[in-house]
């Protein structure tokens, strides 16, 4: 499996706009090869946003990285942050625990 590890400031207020529109990109069934995505806001700073996206294969996420909608989706996405985000591509070489379910990320973010 491979990925991406987002790192990145909203600007205030705009954690649940940010909720929203991260839930309204769609599904892993509308682009090839992706897998989950996630993302959660640290507690020493509810402002600062993690996200873990994840893909088949490195190829998958190359070819998704590359698609214009990405490129739209991201610029919408800068909307919400301060400045761009840091991204740290990753090769996943083991997984333990179990995967998110749909309760698990329903509701308001923390600190809104």
């Amino acid at each position: 499996m491979y990925g991406t590890i987002m790192r990145a400031k909203l600007k205030a207020g705009q954690q649940d706009a940010f909720r929203r529109f991260a839930q309204e990109q769609g599904s892993p069934t509308d682009a090839s090869g992706w897998v989950s995505s996630e993302f959660a806001v640290e507690d020493k700073d509810p402002n600062r946003i993690v996200g873990i996206i994840r893909f088949r294969d490195r190829d998958s996420y190359v070819k998704n990285s590359s698609a214009s909608q990405t490129n739209d989706n991201y610029n919408q996405m800068l909307k919400f942050l301060e400045g761009p985000p840091e991204w740290i591509d990753v090769h996943y070489v083991a997984f333990q625990g179990e995967t998110l379910k749909e309760y698990m990320v329903t509701g308001s973010m923390p600190g809104s």
